[in-house]
């Protein structure tokens, strides 16, 4: 396993979001989201910023003492590196040097499993990398997960052929817009089926995926790592009315998420995009909750505007099981592991999206008509039903298509 340093450098006199402590733990999370070891990790001041290395001699002396001390072959930054400030760092620190962004590709290469998937975060890793020369073509030969950015061939700081590199990057768009081509057909055949989509958005690690899990009895993966949903899944639910809808388990979000992968998954993001309500799915439990609301919300304002996320999203705290204090009004309480609070969830989306998409009938059928009796059990939720003088009074909800159809079908045996 490759040991690593990581470290957080940051102004001292800016005011800071999140504690440096805080930085530091959500890193060594994202290590170990690709078996990497952090044998140390150190927060590191600075008065100003350097324009060649980023962080001043005196750190520079420090962190280098405790690469040798420590046996460590690879530092990562809790930043963003220039091209040059990566290389002059490799050449002090005498260990590969890595940035936020680069950490953040790799393991989204690592998890990718889809075609499209796959594709979007091999475009994400080559416009990060035609800038920086430090880095050999091997990745592309996707022998293993990951873009290359770790160790390997790159040591020497080969020079990139930045032709290969905008072939491959115009090669990826063309695929990509086959691939959006798709799902866009995808959409409208899901269109034309009228089930409401639910998407799951939320932080990374916000137990989304466990939330998916049992809300569609699936077995997506749901693990305690970082980003260990990168494609999104589409599943049915019914709700206790009879209505079905689709839910999505999207990628989950993260602070300072880097603007190529933003702009690569744009088509991945439109489920959200598409999504009739958004259940923002929140780790209460995390003392950083807050601010990992507000990187979500920021990364929402960039797929929609600001009033559609106000009626569309519905805030999902989960992790209730470790807090001891009662949500705020208008917000749904669950926990995802034990299933408390599960039922009510079902209930407030069956009362906000029922009325968006179902029709109440009431109905008469003769007892005898055992097709027309199972057309509606079949096609609807059949809330009440009695029989009086051989003919059955039922009452039904159905979507709105499906009520048009049943009138259709009415009128042509009138």
């Amino acid at each position: 396993m490759q040991r690593c340093l990581v470290i957080y450098p940051y102004l001292k006199h800016e005011k800071l979001r999140r504690s440096p402590e805080a930085r530091l733990a959500e890193m060594v999370r994202l290590t170990q989201a690709i078996t990497l070891e952090a044998a140390g990790q150190l927060a590191v001041p600075l008065a100003a910023i350097r324009p060649a290395t980023f962080i001043g001699q005196g750190k520079m002396e420090e962190l280098a003492a405790m690469i040798a001390e420590k046996e460590i072959d690879l530092m990562i930054a809790d930043c963003g590196l220039s091209p040059a400030q990566q290389r002059n760092l490799e050449k002090a620190l005498k260990c590969k040097v890595i940035d936020r962004t680069a950490l953040i590709l790799e393991i989204f290469g690592a998890r990718a499993r889809t075609h499209e998937g796959k594709l979007q975060v091999e475009l994400a890793a080559l416009e990060y990398q035609k800038s920086r020369l430090v880095r050999s073509w091997t990745h592309l030969e996707r022998q293993r997960g990951g873009f290359g950015f770790l160790g390997g061939p790159g040591e020497s700081q080969i020079e990139i052929d930045r032709r290969l590199i905008r072939d491959r990057i115009a090669k990826i768009k063309r695929e990509l817009e086959n691939v959006m081509r798709t799902r866009e057909l995808n959409r409208k055949v899901r269109r034309d089926v009228p089930y409401p989509l639910v998407a799951l958005v939320g932080y990374t690690n916000a137990g989304k995926s466990t939330l998916f899990n049992r809300l569609t009895k699936a077995n997506v993966v749901a693990m305690d790592k970082l980003f260990a949903t990168l494609d999104p899944t589409l599943r049915q639910v019914k709700l206790p009315s009879g209505l079905t809808t689709m839910l999505s388990d999207t990628v989950g979000f993260i602070s300072d998420l880097p603007h190529e992968l933003v702009a690569a998954f744009r088509a991945t993001l439109e489920e959200v995009r598409e999504a009739d309500l958004l259940l923002h799915v929140r780790d209460i439990a995390h003392p950083d909750s807050s601010e990992q609301k507000e990187d979500v919300l920021k990364v929402l304002s960039s797929l929609l505007d600001v009033a559609e996320i106000e009626t569309r999203i519905v805030e999902v705290w989960n992790k209730i099981d470790q807090i001891d204090h009662s949500p705020q009004k208008g917000v749904l309480a669950v926990s995802a592991l034990t299933g408390a609070g599960i039922d009510a969830l079902l209930a407030a989306l069956d009362e906000r999206l029922g009325g968006m998409f179902l029709t109440t009938l009431k109905v008469k059928i003769p007892a005898q008509d055992g097709e027309k009796i199972a057309w509606l059990y079949r096609h609807g939720n059949v809330l009440a039903q009695k029989e009086k003088d051989g003919v059955l009074h039922i009452t039904a909800a159905l979507t709105h298509d499906n009520a048009a159809r049943w009138k259709k079908m009415m009128s042509k045996v009138s």
